[in-house]
Parts: C-alpha cells; sequence; structure tokens
C-alpha cells in the first residue's frame, strides 16, 4: 500500500507543478501523442471497414477501444519500471504526469490573452485568440460573442481540464490521468454529429459522456460552493443550474456552463457556428446584465477557487484513505 502513499506525493506535487509552471512553451505535450495516435488509427481504420453507417460505427469504437487501451498501458508500464527502479523515481515521473495532465494554468493564461487581444489589438485579434480555445466558428462573432465564447471554455473546461482529470488521477494515479485525457481528446477531435464523424464519433463521444457524467456534476457543485467567496451571485449560481444544467445536447457542458453564467449574472451559449454551419441552441442563464472584458478573469477566478477547493478534499480523502489503510485494515 506503499505505492498509494507514493501516488499521494506525485499528486501533489503535479498540482503545484500546474499552478506554478503550467505548459512551458515548446514543451511537448503527452495529449499530442494521443491526438496523434487518434489520427493515425483514424486514417488506418476508415481504410480497412466498409464506407457504410455500421462500418463507421466498427471503427470509430476500435479506434476509441485502441487509443484508451494504448494511452492506459504505456503510462502504467513507464510507472512500473521506474517504481521498480527506486520509488523517487517513479514518483517524479507520475508527479510530472499529474502536472501536465492539468490545465488549470494554461487555460488562465489562454483565455487572458483573448482579452490583452481584445484590449491592445481590436476585434479581429480578439477572435483569433479565442479560435485558439474553442472549437466553433469564431469569424462572425462580435465583442460579446467572443467574450461568452471564452467564458463558455472556462465554464466547460473547469471539469473536462482540471477538476475532472485531477478526480481520475485521485482515484487511480498517473495512469487514470491518462485514460481520462485519452477520453477527453477522443471526444474533441472525432465527437462531432456532422457529416465526417456523426457515425465514427459516436463511441468516442458516448464514452465521454459516461466517464464526464460525475465529475462534471461535482464541479458543478464545487463552483456553486465557492462563488460567494469569490464575490459572485451564488443564489442565482443555483437557482441557473437547476433550471438550465440540461439545455445542451451533452449531458454534462451545461453543468458548469449554468452556474458561471448564474453565479456571473450573465447569459451564455445560443446558437452557434461549426464548419460553417449554424447550430441552434438553447440559452444558458439570465442576460441580466451585458457581458463585460473583466468577465473572462471573473470565470477564472471562479474555476482556480472551485479547482482549489477539489484539490484539497481529494488530497484529505486520499490521505485519510491511506492512513486508515495501513493503521487499522493492514493489523486486523
Amino acid at each position: 500500500m506503499m505505492l498509494s502513499m507514493y501516488s499521494w506525493l506525485a499528486l501533489f506535487w503535479g498540482i503545484l507543478l500546474d499552478v506554478f509552471l503550467g505548459d512551458p512553451q515548446g514543451w511537448y505535450h503527452p495529449v499530442m501523442a494521443i491526438g496523434w495516435l487518434i489520427g493515425r488509427l483514424e486514417r488506418c481504420l476508415r481504410s480497412v471497414f466498409p464506407k457504410t453507417k455500421a462500418g463507421e460505427w466498427w471503427a470509430g469504437f476500435c479506434m476509441t477501444v485502441l487509443t484508451a487501451g494504448i494511452s492506459t498501458l504505456l503510462p502504467a508500464g513507464l510507472l512500473f519500471l521506474c517504481y521498480r527502479i527506486h520509488p523517487l523515481a517513479g514518483i517524479l515521473l507520475e508527479a510530472v504526469m499529474c502536472g501536465t495532465l492539468l490545465a488549470g494554468r494554461s487555460l488562465r493564461t489562454e483565455s487572458m490573452k483573448v482579452v490583452t487581444a481584445l484590449e491592445q489589438e481590436g476585434l479581429a485579434a480578439g477572435r483569433k485568440a479565442v479560435s485558439m480555445i474553442v472549437g466553433r466558428d469564431t469569424d462572425k462573432l462580435d465583442e460579446a460573442g467572443v467574450i461568452r465564447a471564452a467564458v463558455e471554455t472556462v465554464a466547460e473546461n473547469t471539469s473536462d481540464g482540471v477538476i475532472a482529470p485531477l478526480l481520475f488521477m485521485a482515484c487511480f494515479g498517473g495512469v487514470g490521468g491518462f485514460f481520462y485525457k485519452s477520453v477527453n481528446t477522443m471526444d474533441s477531435m472525432v465527437g462531432y454529429k456532422n457529416d465526417a464523424y456523426r457515425y465514427f464519433g459516436t463511441a468516442a463521444a458516448k464514452l465521454d459522456d459516461f466517464v464526464n457524467f460525475i465529475p462534471s456534476r461535482l464541479s458543478a457543485v464545487m463552483m456553486i460552493i465557492v462563488s460567494r467567496s469569490c464575490n459572485m451571485d451564488s443564489k442565482n449560481a443555483w437557482r441557473i443550474f437547476r433550471r438550465d444544467r440540461r439545455n445542451h445536447a451533452s449531458p454534462n457542458s451545461a453543468q458548469t456552463e449554468s452556474v458561471m453564467a448564474g453565479a456571473l449574472r450573465i447569459r451564455l451559449a445560443g446558437d452557434a457556428w461549426y464548419f460553417g454551419r449554424k447550430y441552434q441552441k438553447p440559452f444558458i442563464g439570465d442576460d441580466i446584465r451585458p457581458v463585460q472584458r473583466e468577465d473572462i478573469a471573473r470565470s477564472c477566478r471562479l474555476m482556480s477557487a472551485a479547482s482549489f477547493l477539489t484539490a484539497a478534499l481529494a488530497l484529505a480523502v486520499k490521505g485519510a484513505i491511506i492512513v486508515w489503510w495501513n493503521l487499522i485494515v493492514k493489523k486486523i
């Protein structure tokens, strides 16, 4: 059970790595390797399976299984070897894994670039900056639309980029984090309901819905809890969460977006353009006040506070379980 203590230390140092270092420019991120794997498997499997609905579904299913399996087994093998060499080597590698797989600092950095672009270079630069962190078309957005897009991605990635991988790593170590990131990356690359991925991306999208079901809702609860300490409207956050948390095609995305909209007292979502096609979407939140550039910084503050609370609770619970096991269960 000492390995669990090593894993606790690795998670602790990984959290600190993300807080103080983030993802340095020029470093090769493991998600890039997962994305490369997805692309290669897609090309290979599409050429093998027939060009039918069923064939595309099975090709996507095989891609999902292979990507998740390879992305989990390779880190597991590396960690096993490092821990066999020396516990410190294992802790260091797992800490780097954990720190790399958390996106809190990079999310704040990239979203605040949108504010800087709007303030210093205008709308065109703001559209370009926000296009780096969202999947929608941005060329038709006005300034309010650019701000809303940035706030929405901060809200969604509070779960997808920080709290969900944190929970998987708390439960299953760095290997669990890699499994989660593989699923999340597959969904972001092939989980679209367009002509190219309607059937091929079904398995990946469904798996992403499944693994994010609990984390997205826990993230929303954490955001509500800390919203008052961030000088935001906690009562409205709870009200909009209860009312609008299902206002999205995904069963998970509106969970945190509804809290963010309520806490900031603004309206998010609505119709959006993807790959040149307009998609009708319901609104989330009430248009109590107009959006402001400062809302991006406010959304980052809420994300950071919710992430800090979740990290503290995760470390405390994991540590308590390890102590309980070693002091009580092993003596029985």
